[in-house]
């Protein structure tokens, strides 16, 4: 690898500010890079049926193919290996375990999972598993989805089969992936899958979510063994005033509660946001008694995911709590691909955030990353200086949190291969491992290089 002395002294600087037994890891999800939809008994998700719908993602693409990662596992360990990973954040596919939701258990989708974790394992590598990143099975999606409060249930009984088979070799359980994304993205605004557009939905499936979430944990740990902790991914996009005007200062109070604490509070704090309801001039979900109780059940760590900020300013009348006027482009700014400036200060002060109001045991950074128009050379070669940067200056940023008390044990980059980004199909790539979707040839790319040299450091510096 070739770097400069500056890049290289920022890593050797970088890598003492970490501590002991910090996690470095990346991370991916099982639609975006799995492929194999249709083999080895895995049912249809909601994702199949969403991207065989005409006109909801980029150019009709699909995740039938994605990075052939079901077929190239150990390829993929072995870049993982060559990057120096500790650990390695991957889902699991709920409709390759039980294709209708659930009922019958596939066998074959539960041993791909075993040999991904055996192989792991092998190679020191720490699995964390992901149990919902957002491709629930279809079959479920036909009686009400997340709408519908059964589906919460199921959930639970599907993380404790997967639990009482890999319970006793994975480090890091995650529950669900972004809920805010499974409910407003695919119940409220319909941009994802399964492309409903009725905010109510919204909340019904936000709350049945967290509903899942709660009777899931008792039932994993039922099953994990060796100090396993368990916990849940959210994503946050903080919200910050373009103007001391006191409009602005309360439709950003109204934007909090809306992007960042919806399903923060209910987890820690055993509440929705007060008046959330009301701000988003909506019913409060079908909240039953006990609910509560069981979405606040402590959990071990909380997985946090942040990529950019938002900017508010406020309007009269007062808008909805969802419709807050974002300013863009904020002048002189820098953005990535898919129009999200880069403000690296927003992660570094949400850790300190979620450290001083909420009081959270343990953090990790299970998503951080950047998408860029990549250019690849056709040899060993992919220059990205722009992820690179990014990658530098979002890491000093968690030291700066860290500096500051914040918990903050682990970081997983988004993501560790290009892939299918969703209703945005492969137009974006994320990757710190570039793929040529045609050859599916991987190839490292600088940012890939320079985060493995930047682990390689601290690994030195600990030893």
């Amino acid at each position: 690898m070739t770097t400069t002395s500056n890049s290289e002294q920022t890593q050797l600087s970088l890598a003492k500010l970490f501590p002991t037994n910090f996690l470095w890891g990346a991370a991916t999800a099982s639609y975006q890079i799995e492929g194999a939809t249709h083999e080895d008994g895995r049912g249809p998700s909601i994702w199949d049926t969403f991207a065989a719908t005409p006109g909801k993602v980029y150019q009709g693409h699909n995740g039938d193919v994605a990075d052939d990662h079901y077929h190239r596992v150990d390829e993929d360990i072995a870049l993982m290996t060559r990057l120096g990973l500790g650990a390695y954040r991957f889902s699991i596919a709920w409709p390759r375990i039980l294709p209708q939701g659930r009922g019958d258990v596939n066998s074959r989708g539960l041993d791909f999972y075993e040999r991904l974790v055996d192989t792991l394992l092998s190679k020191g590598i720490q699995p964390f598993a992901t149990l919902y990143h957002w491709d629930l099975p279809q079959a479920l999606e036909d009686k009400g989805g997340w709408r519908n409060r059964e589906t919460a249930y199921a959930f639970a009984e599907y993380a404790e089969i997967v639990a009482r088979r890999l319970g006793d070799r994975v480090a890091g359980w995650i529950t669900l992936n972004e809920p805010w994304c499974s409910a407003y993205l695919g119940y409220g605004n319909g941009v994802h899958a399964p492309g409903v557009q009725d905010r109510q939905s919204a909340l019904d499936a936000g709350h049945h979510l967290l509903l899942g979430h709660g009777l899931a944990l008792p039932r994993i740990r039922a099953h994990v063994t060796n100090g396993a902790q368990v916990g849940i991914t959210l994503n946050f996009t903080p919200g910050y005033p373009a103007d001391d005007r006191p409009e602005t200062l309360r439709d950003l109070a109204h934007y909090d509660a809306f992007s960042d604490r919806w399903f923060l509070d209910p987890i820690v704090r055993g509440s929705y946001p007060e008046d959330f309801f009301k701000n988003m001039a909506l019913q409060a979900p079908p909240i039953e008694d006990g609910d509560m109780e069981i979405i606040s059940a402590p959990i071990d760590f909380l997985g946090v995911n942040n990529y950019t900020r938002s900017v508010i300013r406020g309007t009269e009348p007062a808008p909805l709590a969802d419709a807050c006027q974002l300013v863009a482009p904020i002048p002189s700014a820098s953005y990535t691909e898919m129009g999200w400036e880069v403000y690296p200060n927003a992660l570094s002060e949400l850790l300190i955030r979620l450290h001083k109001e909420y009081a959270l045991p343990k953090l990790y950074v299970t998503e951080n990353g950047s998408a860029f128009r990549d250019q690849w050379d056709g040899g060993q070669h992919v220059h990205d200086p722009r992820r690179l940067s990014y990658l530098q200056e979002h890491l000093q940023g968690i030291v700066r949190a860290i500096e500051q008390g914040a918990p903050v044990q682990g970081y997983f980059t988004w993501s560790l291969l290009d892939n299918y980004e969703w209703a945005e199909g492969y137009s974006k790539r994320f990757g710190i491992i570039y793929v040529d979707y045609d050859s599916q040839r991987r190839i490292i790319k600088d940012s890939g290089l320079w985060y493995a040299d930047l682990i390689q450091k601290y690994k030195e510096g600990q030893a």
